[in-house]
């Protein structure tokens, strides 16, 4: 099967076609109409964003029906138009309620939910890379450092998101041989500004730093709602199917669209496949906080089945869902759409991922990587216990971490 990129969806304005269609649930109630079929341009709009919440969203079934939520008239009123719609996906997000009452997407920015959002779509053209261009070369571990302690090797990256894989698969590579030169048995990931990003990248570190051992067993898993892997989300078919470099693909003689791809948990459970000769591996620690989210958080997740796993710092964010783009009219619509299960089937950190060492704020009068700053600092205690310290080698490459807090799914396979 074709194994490619869905990078974004068709620019979609809902009309009088299939498109309005409400989906083909079980709940049959007198009120179940279906949406209009004119109106507005941002009528039709708050009706999109409230159909593919009813197809997509992970929880639809906590959603109310359409004349029951009647978006036109709660929110057609509100200007400017991106305010009306994101207080539209807000009210939406705050009906599935965990075993606590609590919101799944309860947020402690107003109106503004956890996890889903949109975005109005740029039109300018992206950067090749993920930074500007320099005069210096782009750096994207931006600090490491080895010590030794008895017969521990110890060393220390600083990770500050996930960009997608292309800008940094060479620099990841270079750093995965360099811990395989220095034969590496304790690993410290820096993750506490890491807000997460792309899965494919979060997925390639993972596979660069586990052991041999864990080669073929499970990474994770991305469990889609029923009805989306049982193919009733009907809207997809709006949603065209796009290769790396955003190209309409031909699949059965068409143009294949996101109703085209296969969303079994089966088709969606990810594997260790071992990149490069790094196999020293013993320990792994993440220095983490709640800025900490998602891929970064799915890494932690996908190693505790199986390796000795140490967190450093304050609690992370729990952000255990993932996305897909969906285009409606002139936006970007990222709803949560899977949530993301480890081996063990665990997926339950939406409060985020405790910690073994808990420590006190972030100092900020240290640069990450220094040894004396307080976190790094710990997790050198907490790997050496009392054993010597001895400093190998350490070179620093400042740059500001990116404001990503995003899971991105870009790789599907088609049924």
């Amino acid at each position: 099967m074709s194994r490619i990129r869905q990078i974004t969806g068709l620019f979609f304005i809902v009309a009088a076609t299939s498109a309005c269609q409400q989906n083909s649930r079980t709940a049959t109630s007198p009120d179940e109409l279906i949406s209009p079929k004119t109106g507005t341009k941002k009528e039709l709009t708050l009706d999109s964003i409230y159909l593919y919440a009813q197809q997509l969203y992970r929880w639809q079934e906590s959603l109310p029906s359409y004349t029951t939520f009647d978006p036109r008239a709660k929110y057609a009123q509100i200007e400017p138009e991106q305010t009306a719609y994101e207080r539209e996906l807000f009210a939406l997000s705050q009906y599935a309620l965990r075993k606590n009452e609590k919101p799944y997407e309860w947020s402690t920015i107003p109106n503004k939910p956890k996890y889903s959002y949109l975005e109005r779509r740029r039109t300018e053209k992206k950067s090749s890379g993920h930074m500007a261009s320099t005069s210096t070369p782009y750096r994207y571990a931006t600090h490491l450092s080895y010590w030794a302690a008895g017969n521990k090797r110890i060393a220390y990256v600083y990770i500050p998101s996930f960009p997608e894989l292309q800008t940094v698969k060479a620099e990841l590579d270079q750093l995965a041989a360099e811990l395989a030169q220095q034969q590496v048995t304790n690993l410290i990931l820096d993750l506490r500004h890491n807000g997460g990003g792309y899965v494919e990248t979060a997925e390639y570190l993972a596979n660069l730093i586990s052991p041999a051992k864990l080669d073929k067993k499970v990474m994770f898993s991305e469990q889609f709602h029923p009805n989306v892997q049982k193919g009733k989300a009907s809207l997809l078919h709006k949603q065209p199917y796009l290769d790396a470099r955003g190209k309409v693909v031909q699949y059965k003689g068409r143009l294949a669209t996101m109703a085209d791809v296969d969303y079994s948990e089966k088709a969606n459970t990810h594997y260790f496949i071992k990149k490069g000769h790094f196999n020293s591996l013993q320990q792994l620690s993440c220095i983490v906080s709640e800025r900490t989210a998602s891929a970064s958080e799915l890494l932690i997740s996908s190693f505790k089945p199986y390796l000795p796993l140490r967190l450093i710092g304050q609690q992370t964010f729990g952000k255990p869902v993932g996305f897909f783009s969906i285009r409606v009219g002139a936006f970007d619509i990222y709803l949560a759409s899977f949530l993301i299960r480890n081996a063990d089937g665990w997926s339950d950190y939406f409060d985020g991922i405790p910690v073994d060492l808990p420590l006190a704020p972030l100092e900020t009068s240290r640069h990450p990587g220094d040894p004396k700053e307080a976190w790094l600092a710990a997790a050198l205690k907490d790997i050496t216990k009392d054993e010597n310290l001895t400093a190998i080698s350490s070179v620093t490459y400042f740059s500001m971490p990116a404001n990503e807090n995003l899971l991105l799914k870009t790789n599907f396979k088609l049924k």
